[in-house]
């Protein structure tokens, strides 16, 4: 079963995550990732949501039904930026914990804390390179694991189904008329 990634545009109000995730797990899509939060504009949340489907225009289709999803797109073959960030605490000895953060420097993770029996690295990357790098530090002591969940963000014009409603943007500071949005 393929993996699809969504950006969903929601209402930001209390129950609607609970809604959104209460649909999938009925119809019985696996989400293998979600990251949820406040967007540009009061009122709306922006959803990164990557869920394990053979077609994932149905998933696509039930959250165009909830009210409070104000748009969905499937951005899986689309120009998009992905990135996810992941916290690892690796335990091991001094000596290979001193090695550790030569290593991880070299792939573009950030010590955030050492000390003689911990290491605590942060890698920000696409998904594909976070992965490989937890594949790289497993076998020297991986202790804990955080990882967000996916987010993406289409490059270039944002697609009219992604865009929050003029009544929406009307209450941003600084946001465009309809005027100057469409120029």
């Amino acid at each position: 079963m393929a993996q699809h990634t969504l950006i969903a545009l929601l209402q930001d109000r209390a129950g609607v995550l609970h809604r959104t995730v209460t649909l999938l797990r009925r119809r019985g899509f696996n989400i293998a990732s979600l990251a949820v939060g406040r967007s540009e504009v009061p009122g709306i949340s922006r959803m990164t949501l990557v869920v394990d489907a053979t077609d994932a225009s149905q998933v696509v289709m039930q959250l165009d039904r909830l009210v409070e999803v104000i748009g969905v797109t499937d951005v899986t073959n689309e120009r998009a930026v992905q990135r996810e960030t992941a916290l690892a605490k690796i335990v091991s000895s001094p000596k290979r914990l001193a090695e550790l953060v030569e290593i991880v420097a070299t792939h573009g993770a950030r010590v955030l804390d050492l000390s003689e029996e911990e290491l605590i690295v942060q890698i920000t990357d696409t998904p594909e390179r976070v992965e490989e790098f937890i594949t790289l530090i497993r076998p020297e002591g991986l202790a804990e694991l955080m990882r967000t969940g996916r987010l993406a963000m289409m490059r270039g014009r944002t697609p009219k189904k992604l865009e929050a409603p003029a009544h929406y943007r009307a209450q941003a500071d600084g946001a465009p008329t309809d005027e100057e949005a469409a120029a």
